[in-house]
Order: structure tokens, then sequence, then C-alpha cells
């Protein structure tokens, strides 16, 4: 059985708002042979990482970044991880108050250093997120995870 892992921060009922949907997209029933599982970014280890098939990364964009915890999620498992995950998929959301154009660089920098390879387009929401900008979250988790069935 594939292995979603989905790493989040989420501090706030938007960022809330969209990890919920994209779990919910993840465990669509239609989706079989997929585990998810969910880790708080600062709880998530380099274990969890090797055991994961794809990664599903959340994070709210703070003074012009990722949050310190996903930044700390990546410190923790880049070099453990390294050689091992390269070529497997991944997908992020990003929700800012106004701007999320340097968390969506942090992030893509890190994961292209360790060579994940991107399999859906990233949810970008600045300001209260509607009924669009969460379907788009429950979309980005069932892709990632239909993705890896068998």
């Amino acid at each position: 059985m594939a292995t979603l892992l989905i790493v989040h921060h989420t501090p706030s009922p938007h960022c809330q708002a969209m990890f919920e949907a994209v779990v919910a997209g993840a465990n669509d029933p239609e989706i079989e042979g997929v585990r998810v599982v969910r880790r708080a970014a600062l709880a998530a280890t380099a274990a969890d990482v090797l055991a994961a098939d794809g990664y599903l990364l959340g994070t709210p964009a703070n003074l012009g970044y990722m949050s310190g915890a996903l930044k700390h999620f990546f410190d923790q498992v880049y070099y453990p991880c390294l050689d091992t995950t390269q070529g497997r998929p991944f997908g992020y959301y990003v929700h800012g108050g106004n701007d999320v154009t340097g968390a969506v660089r942090g992030i893509e920098s890190v994961v292209k250093g360790l060579g994940w390879r991107r399999s859906a387009e990233a949810v970008t929401v600045t300001g209260e997120p509607d009924k669009a900008d969460v379907e788009a979250c429950r979309e980005l988790g069932a892709s990632l995870a239909a993705g890896l069935m068998d």
C-alpha cells in the first residue's frame, strides 16, 4: 500500500479549512490502496518521509517566507532523506494574508534540492479562502493520493 504524507503547519482557521479540504480529497472513497498519514510540521520526522511514497505540504506565509515549523521540518529531514527520496511526487498549499511569493520560492527551492517532483499545481491563497480555493485544496489532496494508486 502506498503512503501519502501530509506535513502541515495549521495555526489559523484559514489554514485549517485548507488542511481539512486537502485531507478530505486525499481520503476520497474512490481512491484505493493509499494510506494517508498526517503530521504536524514540528512532529514529522525523517522516518515519516522515508516511509512515504509522496508528500503534500501545507504552510502559512509568515513574514515573507514559509512558516518556521515547515522550515524546521525541512532542516530535520533534508540530509537523511536526500538520496532516498529523489523523484518522489509532491504538492503543496500556502495561505497568506497578502502575499505568498517568498513562501512559494522557499518551498520550491528546498524541494528542488531534494529532487522531489511536483505532480500537482500548488494552491496559493491570500485572504480568506473562498469556496473555489477550498475545492482546489480538495482536488490537490485527491490528485496526489490518486497518483499513488497502484
